[in-house]
């Protein structure tokens, strides 16, 4: 929590979380309307989502395509538009939500997913079986990435064991990051042109492909870590305190850390499995929920984290998509550009 006296020259890469007295009142907007601006953007996104491309479908026309299942319309909009809309928009939530879970309980807001192996797990394990001819169908790839996911965010969570302090545990999770990234670097020396090119989109992040069954095969994970977030809740309560404040209050501190850590590479494992990597969306839509409720605190900042984690990856796949028709560029790159961009101008601003 910070102190009264604090001004706004404190160090950026301070461990204290960003504070409750960041804006100015008059900066400060409505929950409601802050609300009622994320309903419509989501809005807006998702009928964008569903009518741009080719065939182009009005947006008053949605209903009644939907109502004929015997269209070509049909067709496009439930095979392939609605199951790359849902996964953008799942993803980008729980995404976002395992850079606030990340951000919170390491008390570092430069704390993101891509720093605990989770995604590069993911991107080994679907490598090895490109690059190496494993008798695994291109099928069931998305299952591959999220047990490589799985295993990543076990050897953080193992390595973490014995890191001492939020900044400890970070730093290993970087170490356990770069060591999956250096084998996957190997791997994808000895991998021929065609098998580069496969893999290219998968590692930048891409959602192009996304079908019902990835569908299928990511929503029960999604569900089981729904409830596992709200169980997080009242840990990032405590560890915002601080390891001392939180541990005199009787918090088992490394043991809440580790849980929390836990659930967000199941979180980011949901997502790399069926896409690959998001980069950059854990790290801006928990700034992005601080500056619009700076008074807020976890149970606050997680909906809002959710709701613009998925925005901005339902943004960024339009993207993907029309920004240079026809010819489909990675989803990765563009999370990257609005994240790079939007945080450092929310960084900036909080150092000024």
């Amino acid at each position: 929590m910070h102190e009264r006296g604090r001004g706004p020259a404190a160090p950026l890469l301070s461990s204290v979380p960003p504070g409750d007295d960041d804006l100015p009142a008059g900066r400060r907007l409505p929950a409601p309307v802050v609300v009622c601006a994320l309903a419509c953007v989501l809005a807006v996104l998702v009928a964008a989502g569903l009518s741009l491309g080719t065939p182009f479908v009005a947006p008053h026309r949605l209903p009644a395509v939907f109502g004929d299942p015997a269209s070509l319309e049909y067709v496009v909009l439930w095979e392939l538009r609605v199951p790359r809309l849902l996964i953008a928009l799942l993803g980008g939530a729980a995404v976002g939500t395992a850079g606030l879970l990340l951000q919170e309980s390491l008390r570092n807001p430069l704390a993101v997913p891509e720093l605990i192996g989770v995604s590069s797990g993911a991107a080994l394990a679907v490598a090895a079986c490109v690059v190496w001819a494993l008798p695994v169908p291109y099928s069931l790839h998305p299952l591959v990435g999220l047990g490589g996911a799985a295993i990543g965010g076990l050897l953080t969570l193992a390595a973490a064991r014995g890191g001492r302090g939020a900044q400890g545990v970070l730093l290993i999770g970087v170490a356990v990051s770069t060591a999956i990234q250096a084998l996957l670097f190997a791997i994808m020396a000895t991998a021929d042109r065609l098998q580069y090119d496969m893999l290219f989109r998968y590692l930048v992040g891409s959602l192009s492909g996304v079908l019902w069954e990835q569908v299928t095969q990511a929503l029960p994970w999604f569900a089981l870590s729904l409830p596992l977030v709200l169980l997080c809740v009242p840990a990032l309560g405590l560890l915002r305190l601080g390891d001392e404040a939180a541990a005199a209050l009787g918090s088992r501190v490394a043991g809440a850390r580790l849980g929390v850590l836990a659930v967000a590479a199941l979180l980011v494992g949901c997502v790399t499995g069926p896409c690959g990597p998001i980069a950059w969306v854990g790290f801006v839509a928990p700034l992005l929920a601080r500056r619009l409720r700076p008074h807020g605190e976890a149970k606050v900042w997680l909906p809002l984290t959710a709701a613009l984690g998925a925005a901005v990856t339902a943004a960024a796949d339009l993207a993907a998509r029309l920004a240079l028709a026809p010819v489909e560029t990675p989803l990765g790159a563009w999370t990257a550009l609005v994240g790079v961009l939007a945080g450092a101008m929310l960084l900036r601003g909080r150092a000024t």
